[in-house]
């Protein structure tokens, strides 16, 4: 295979900052818990394999802390950028604003942010409520990283503030990445987000949530990227890819498998939600679509399916994927530094590839 010249994407990796790597799925491994070593070794891995960007997810009963995380990991980069995942509503919009400032500087303008709308620890908002403060938040960030004036009144914040001195290399708010398939998610991603994230689903699902995000963006005079999160399993040939994902889940109980899909705050979404009706439409091989596998959801919240078959069935999908309308995918495997590095020597290299310019 040769590169060819089809329409540049953000090619990203994970680093598995929630407890959410493993050899055998639903079997804690000491050596694949999240830890900052462990975590840090992903990142380097993906930058050496050249991935443009890397999501730094954020959890609060699993893993580490997102943000220190992110600041310590850096300086030790040089040319990845880091999609750094916040959970709206922990941080006071202007002391986020400054602290988005100072890490991008640490990166040499090097940074990307991940919008998440979950409940926060002990609390318990509806969901017009979650998506309306997430909105106002994303709408704050704007205005201050673009170094205006803050004049706002909203819901849950009334604030009239100078711009912070300190601000982004570029001058304005990095790209803000975010999803959700319920009407407030997609309303607030239509009014503020710069790149619209989507879960795996059916082909037909992803022209339809594009067409529907397009238009909805269009009625605010607005424009957004796509982005596609999922697993992948890639191998030489079509059937070593399915025996390893078989091997995957050959320790997994059910019960076990379901208690960690309970683990996280958005179980109960319509995103967590569909990824469940997407495995149960599935064959009995867990395959739902050609080459997209379902059975990575059997023991993982939020994204649940892989794309799954040797280099030109994983590139043709990945291409299949832009032709929709796809701009960036952020993908991940088990254990995740070695998927990473064969997706860099097998598929990466045939893909024409950059950080996402807006």
């Amino acid at each position: 295979m040769n590169a060819t010249s089809e329409k540049t994407c953000e090619v990203s990796w994970f680093s598995a900052l929630c407890d959410d790597d493993y050899e055998f799925l639903g079997q804690p491994d000491p050596m694949l818990a999240s830890s900052w070593e462990h975590c840090r070794n992903i990142v380097m891995q993906a930058e050496k394999g050249g991935f443009d960007n890397i999501l730094l997810p954020s959890g609060y009963a699993l893993g580490i802390d997102t943000t220190m995380f992110a600041g310590a990991i850096a300086p030790m980069t040089e040319t990845i950028r880091l999609l750094w995942a916040l959970r709206m509503g922990e941080d006071w919009p202007p002391q986020l604003a400054r602290r988005i400032a100072t890490l991008d500087r640490i990166l040499g303008g090097r940074l990307t942010v991940n919008i998440i709308s979950s409940d926060l620890p002990g609390e318990k908002l509806d969901s017009r409520a979650r998506y309306q403060r997430t909105l106002e938040v994303m709408q704050i960030l704007k205005i201050m990283l673009n170094g205006e004036h803050l004049k706002y009144e909203g819901e849950f914040y009334n604030l009239d503030l100078p711009p912070a001195r300190i601000s982004t290399v570029s001058g304005k708010c990095p790209p803000l990445y975010f999803g959700g398939l319920s009407e407030d998610a997609r309303e607030a991603a239509a009014k503020a987000c710069d790149v619209y994230l989507m879960w795996p689903d059916t082909m037909d699902k992803v022209r339809e949530t594009i067409a529907d995000m397009t238009a909805r963006a269009a009625k605010y005079g607005r424009t957004l990227k796509f982005g596609y999160r999922a697993h992948v399993i890639v191998r030489e040939t079509e059937d070593e890819a399915r025996v390893y994902a078989d091997r995957l889940l050959s320790k997994l109980d059910d019960e076990a498998g379901e208690a960690i899909r309970k683990k996280s705050l958005d179980s109960a979404s319509v995103g967590v939600t569909r990824q469940a009706e997407l495995r149960g439409a599935a064959g009995g091989d867990g395959f739902v679509e050609d080459n997209l596998w379902t059975g990575i959801g059997r023991a993982r919240s939020g994204c649940g399916a892989a794309i799954v078959g040797d280099p030109d069935q994983v590139l043709a999908k990945l291409r299949a994927y832009q032709d929709e309308g796809i701009d960036a995918f952020i993908l991940s495997g088990y254990p995740h530094a070695a998927e990473a590095d064969l997706f860099a020597r097998h598929v990466l290299p045939q893909i024409n590839h950059a950080p996402l310019v807006l």
